[in-house]
């Protein structure tokens, strides 16, 4: 069986679109909508059923997803075992982080990086999702999270704290809050999607509700729409900026602590573990950072 072809059923099988899995897997529409068919055709019948939501297993391709899941995941422990055994430092690191520490830390500390090993080039992946390490879509994550996933090894960079930030223009205005009781006072920005799963916006839902009078279902976008006025935003502080100031600590958000993570079994490749030690290095001489666990 063609292992691109069985590629192709596995990525539409997780997006459900012909074009999700083309993003996936870094290949045009095209290619997929052909590969697809081409697979169907030497099958003898169809893995999916063409709906105008997307695509959906039929009850064939609910019995090969279950071999062919088999048959990636030996693919995935076979690749992740030989690049295990890399140890020149050269190649390509995958690094996944959230939009601001991509735009406000990384793009300094991978520029400094490539001064010394301009052999070692990088591909950022900007996204606050979570992704499967186990096929190596990404080397190196960078996370916010309380608990990583046992299948990740890495380091603990430092707790992060949370603060009440607002603009000077807002606060020259309308005044500003001493203290958290007094938030109620004024329009808040709070939280949407995903992010209202959050333990501190399910504070702020609880507590202050009725007073958000905008949302954003991304952190940067919340210290944006604070800079331009729209009132309270509730922030970690590696969202501190010249733009925004920060009123008083909210420490309904402290939850979470900062972690440098890659698979256990790429912890020895040579490039891989250069990078992380650059980036613990460098993240850990941040100010913001300094509330070391």
């Amino acid at each position: 069986m063609d292992w691109n072809a069985l590629k192709v059923f596995l990525a539409i099988a997780e997006t459900g679109t012909l074009a999700g899995a083309a993003r996936l897997l870094e290949v045009n529409h095209s290619t997929v909508f052909r590969r697809l068919n081409a697979f169907e055709t030497k099958l003898g019948g169809r893995v999916f059923e063409r709906l105008p939501q997307g695509y959906r297993l039929t009850s064939m391709g609910e019995e090969l997803l279950l071999r062919s899941e088999k048959i990636a995941g030996a693919f995935d422990d076979l690749d992740r075992s030989i690049v295990g055994k890399d140890f020149q430092p050269r190649g390509v690191v995958k690094i996944t982080a959230p939009n601001n520490i991509a735009y406000h830390f990384l793009s300094r500390y991978l520029t400094d990086f490539n001064n010394i090993y301009p052999d070692i080039r990088f591909e950022v992946l900007v996204s606050n999702l979570e992704f499967n390490m186990n096929d190596r879509r990404a080397d190196i994550a960078v996370r916010a999270t309380p608990s990583p996933p046992e299948h990740l090894v890495g380091r603990s960079i430092s707790a992060i704290s949370w603060g009440v930030y607002t603009s000077p223009r807002f606060r020259d205005k309308f005044g500003a809050p001493s203290e958290l009781k007094q938030v109620g006072q004024y329009p808040l920005i709070g939280a949407t999607g995903a992010m209202r799963k959050l333990p501190g916006f399910i504070w702020l839902e609880k507590h202050y509700g009725e007073h958000i009078a905008s949302r954003c279902d991304d952190i940067t976008a919340m210290s944006c729409f604070a800079e331009a006025g729209q009132g309270l935003a509730f922030l970690p502080d590696d969202q501190r900026r010249p733009e925004i100031i920060r009123l008083f600590d909210f420490s309904p958000g402290k939850t979470s602590d900062l972690w440098i993570l890659t698979h256990s079994d790429l912890r020895k490749v040579e490039r891989i573990k250069l990078v992380m030690q650059h980036l613990y290095t460098a993240f850990t001489e941040e100010d913001v950072y300094q509330s070391k666990l």
